[in-house]
């Protein structure tokens, strides 16, 4: 009996050494983690982050994104590529986002033409485009059908509005400059709601083109020499870029004016009058979301505009001489003394 238990626990300490020895015979298998995705995003448009104005708007998309949970360098890496104002340098840098293979491009002003021009398959959203829908870009507001979507900036009326506006400071106007960017395929049509509105306003517009911020000077000198009573900015990426020289240039040749950012009216303008932009910007990050987590863009709804801000420069108007019609005062949601 007493060997019977010896032998029993002998044959128990082998058993213990063998199973200690195949434990550490077989190799280690290490269970790994899956590694988090890291989405590309792509940024196209004409104005560089380093432009003042352009940081303040694009910085609405960026606080967007930041609110969603993405963090630069851990779930999600920016890609930029600005004209610096030459449109004809877009299509090269939509390219390159291409190429990046981004998952999916967001595309201010009018470059998302031009980014869908590059692929038909990278989602694109438009924080701020004039017209999707005669632009070609879209099927119908309410379904995309395609590879775009995002937000309209413009309505047609807007402009229309905007000469009202002017119209109330000055009432015996007739002549109004129009400060336009043919480089821009928003602008004709642009300029036909404009024509439209001048016409029932018994006002006459003198379109003034500027393709490049060398070009705004000479503009401004010719509206002077054709005695225009005051000034429509179109919205385009490449006024926002010079914001602070036409808000200069519009008070040296003492021209009230009028544009849709707000921007403006800080800078010298005396009227303003649309969409808060950054707002937009901001909007757009919830449709790279919704992107990046599997919704098509073709199933994303477009965004029409539907609060419009009005400022007034209330000093600017007492440099200019013009008196701002207390109804109008009363209209503005801000307005600058």
């Amino acid at each position: 009996m007493a060997m019977t238990r010896a032998l029993a626990k002998l044959a128990g300490g082998k058993a213990a050494l063998v199973l200690l020895f195949l434990l550490f015979a077989q190799p280690l298998t290490v269970v790994a983690q899956p590694a988090a995705k890291i989405f590309r995003v792509g940024l196209l448009g004409t104005v560089p982050l380093t432009n003042p104005e352009a940081s303040r708007i694009w910085g609405g998309f960026f606080d967007g994104l930041q609110q969603l949970g993405y963090i630069e360098g851990q779930n999600i890496v920016i890609e930029s590529r600005f004209s610096d104002g030459i449109s004809e340098r877009l299509p090269a840098l939509a390219a390159e986002l291409v190429q990046l293979r981004v998952d999916v491009i967001v595309a201010a002003g009018h470059t998302p033409s031009v980014a869908r021009s590059v692929t038909s398959t990278i989602p694109i959203v438009m924080p701020n485009h004039g017209d999707p829908i005669a632009s070609g870009l879209v099927v119908t507001l309410a379904r995309p059908g395609g590879n775009v979507t995002g937000l309209s900036a413009q309505t047609p009326e807007l402009l229309g509005k905007q000469l009202q506006l002017l119209q109330q400071v000055l009432p015996r106007m007739s002549r109004v400059a129009v400060l336009s960017n043919p480089g821009n395929p928003n602008h004709a049509r642009y300029l036909r709601n404009a024509d439209d509105a001048a016409q029932s306003l018994k006002v006459r517009l003198q379109i003034l083109e500027a393709r490049a911020p060398s070009d705004i000077v000479p503009v401004f000198s010719a509206a002077t020499r054709e005695s225009a009573h005051a000034l429509l900015v179109l919205g385009d990426p490449m006024f926002t870029g010079q914001i602070r020289r036409i808000g200069d240039l519009a008070i040296q040749s003492r021209l009230p004016a009028i544009a849709n950012q707000s921007e403006y009216a800080d800078a010298g303008v005396l009227l303003t009058y649309g969409v808060d932009l950054r707002e937009s910007f901001h909007r757009a990050a919830t449709y790279v979301d919704r992107i990046l987590k599997g919704t098509r863009p073709s199933d994303l709804p477009v965004e029409q505009p539907t609060k419009f801000e009005l400022v007034v420069n209330r000093r600017v108007a007492t440099t200019l001489g013009v008196a701002v019609p207390p109804a109008l005062l009363v209209q503005a949601q801000k307005i600058i003394d």
